[in-house]
């Protein structure tokens, strides 16, 4: 089972722009953001600021820079949703599963956006939500 688990922004400053959001939307920063990355919850979807080096903003609508995301999706098991997501036509990226099962994995869709599957321990997924 696949469910949303995040949506993940580039940013030069987790925390800066965790706090700006926070106040945006009256939720609070995320127990244990840091500076290399920082979130809001939403229900079950968290929004997460991540610290990336050089950074350069987005110039949207102008193309010289395009919009900077990605999605992270927790899955039940890895490989069966794996296997689904590549023949749906996405490209496995990096792998970043260690031995005990836990860990993400980096696909791009077939338009090149970035997205990735993550089995975190004691995270379960029904048709409900989590349990």
């Amino acid at each position: 089972m696949l469910q949303l688990l995040g949506f993940i922004i580039d940013c030069p400053d987790p925390m800066k722009l965790a706090a700006f959001y926070s106040q945006l939307t009256g939720r609070a920063v995320m127990e244990g953001s840091a500076d290399e990355s920082a979130g809001i919850t939403f229900g079950e979807i968290d929004l997460v600021f991540q610290r990336v080096a050089d950074y350069r903003p987005p110039r949207w609508p102008d193309n010289e820079h395009p919009k900077q995301y990605h999605l992270d999706f927790e899955v039940s098991e890895v490989e069966p949703e794996q296997r689904r997501v590549v023949e749906l036509g996405a490209t496995l990226q990096k792998d970043f599963i260690a031995p005990d099962g836990y860990g993400w994995q980096v696909y791009t869709d077939p338009a090149g956006h970035p997205f990735c599957l993550c089995r975190h321990e004691g995270v379960n997924w029904t048709d409900k939500g989590m349990a």
